[in-house]
Parts: structure tokens; C-alpha cells; sequence
């Protein structure tokens, strides 16, 4: 993903992001504006390795120099933060270990180059990979030659070495996408990012994985609210883009 709109957007967001507001994300408003049937839900099991994985939207503040699983600087300050906040509380008994490897401006080929030491050596039993924009905003904005075909091809090759790897890995794929009325010039991708959301769900169908439809669930919540109370730049969520995220994963694995 595109660097976020500033530094310290990232660094301070989780002060934001107080024991208060996690409470209130059950306000109706939230839960009306994100409610959003995934098409698979699974349930976690005790000793699961969780590992968010993606771009900035994923990214969001972290401390890459940070091991250890489950802390603040692991976690970032974005929905990882949130989900892991929800089952760390909900399941105490699990013994359920979480971490964000994901890393701002990453398309499927670079999440690839650093899968060995940011995903397999983990030995993750529940992978959620969200990536998707940079794979067009770089080829739009920045000279990047992938294309969509080059998006699928990559990811079902990263899908495939995954499940290789760890043949028995429980999957969680979201959909890219953007918040509408924010960025005029995103407007014009949407005929050609419809094609990179299809080919997520696509991925999640030929893989078994459950699938967060993020689109659908932001174009909802335009309902209750302004886009700008749900994200900061039409990429990257707010506070409350954040929660809307977190209660659809959240939704995923609490069957």
C-alpha cells in the first residue's frame, strides 16, 4: 500500500484507540452499518498462531522489530489490533498467539519474497491476507507493470506454496477495497479493481478460505455516516473503518 497520509497518522492512532472505543464498537450504529454475512466461518482452537498479513491497511503502525506475539508493537494499531483484542478477551483459554507481518506498500509478488521468514517460519494455523491495492494504485500511479492476471497468478502461487507447506492452515481472505467519495480519481479504477476483488473472492473459493467482503461492508456503511468518518483517504480506515474490519473478522472466526 501507498504510504499512509502522514507519519504520525500511525504512531498515534493507537492512542486513539482506547479501552473505550474497542467497548463501543457494539453502538448499533457499527454493528448495523458492518453487518456483512462471510461466506465461511471457522472456529478457533486452542494453541492456534494467527498471523495477519498485507500491506499498510495491515501494516498500520507496527513495530517490525517486535517478536513477540500478541503485544501492541506486534499488533499495530489498525483492525489486527482490534480483532486480536476481541479474541484474546473472548478466548483467555485458548492460548492463542497473534502477529501482523504486514508491510506498507506490498503487492502479491512482495509479500512472496519475504513469505519464508514473515509467514512459513511462524508456522501460522490461521493466515488473513489482505492485498490488493497496491497491485493497481502502483500500476496506475506509479509505473508498476503487474496486471491483473499477474495479481492472480501470484497469489494462487503464494496460496499454493502455502498450503504445501502447511497443508492443514486455516485461511481468511479480504477483499481489497476502497472507500467511496473520498479520492475523485479512484472512481476511475473501479472498473478495473471489480476485477482484483473478484479474483480475491476467487481465491478464497479455489482455497477453501473464508472470505471478508470489505467492499460491501464500507458501501454500507455509507449509509450511516460520511466516507470520511470511515476512512482517512479512501484507502486507509479510520478509527471507526478500522472497528468496521475487526467486527467482520471478528464475525469470521467466532463460529
Amino acid at each position: 500500500m501507498m504510504s499512509d497520509p502522514s507519519g504520525n497518522s500511525r504512531r498515534n492512532f493507537v492512542k486513539q484507540v482506547s479501552v473505550g472505543v474497542l467497548a463501543s464498537l457494539a453502538i448499533p450504529q457499527l454493528v448495523s452499518a458492518g453487518k456483512m454475512a462471510v461466506d465461511t466461518k471457522m472456529r478457533l482452537e486452542k494453541d492456534d498462531i494467527i498471523l495477519f498479513q498485507g500491506d499498510s491497511i495491515t501494516d498500520w503502525g507496527r513495530n517490525p522489530k517486535e517478536t513477540k506475539a500478541s503485544t501492541s508493537g506486534m499488533l499495530g494499531n489498525s483492525y489486527p489490533l482490534i480483532a486480536a483484542a476481541g479474541i484474546l478477551s473472548t478466548y483467555p483459554d485458548k492460548n492463542l498467539h497473534v502477529y501482523n507481518k504486514g508491510v506498507s506498500g506490498n503487492k502479491v509478488y512482495q509479500l512472496a519474497d519475504r513469505w519464508d521468514d514473515d509467514c512459513l517460519a511462524l508456522k501460522p494455523t490461521v493466515i488473513s491476507i489482505l492485498v490488493g491495492v497496491n497491485d493497481l494504485f502502483h500500476a496506475i500511479r506509479n509505473g508498476y507493470t503487474g496486471t491483473i492476471e499477474t495479481y492472480r497468478t501470484d497469489y494462487k502461487k503464494l496460496l499454493d506454496r502455502t498450503k504445501q507447506a502447511l497443508p492443514d492452515v486455516k485461511l481468511i481472505i479480504g477483499e481489497p477495497f476502497l472507500t467511496k467519495g473520498i479520492r475523485p480519481e479512484s472512481e476511475n479504477w473501479y472498473p478495473r479493481f471489480a476485477a482484483f476483488q473478484a479474483t480475491a473472492r476467487e481465491m478464497a473459493d479455489t482455497y477453501g478460505a473464508a472470505f471478508i467482503p470489505y467492499q460491501q461492508i464500507f458501501d454500507n456503511a455509507l449509509d450511516t455516516a460520511p466516507a470520511k468518518y470511515w476512512s482517512l483517504d479512501g484507502i486507509h480506515p479510520s478509527v471507526a473503518g478500522a472497528g468496521l474490519m475487526a467486527k467482520a473478522w471478528l464475525e469470521t472466526v467466532n463460529a
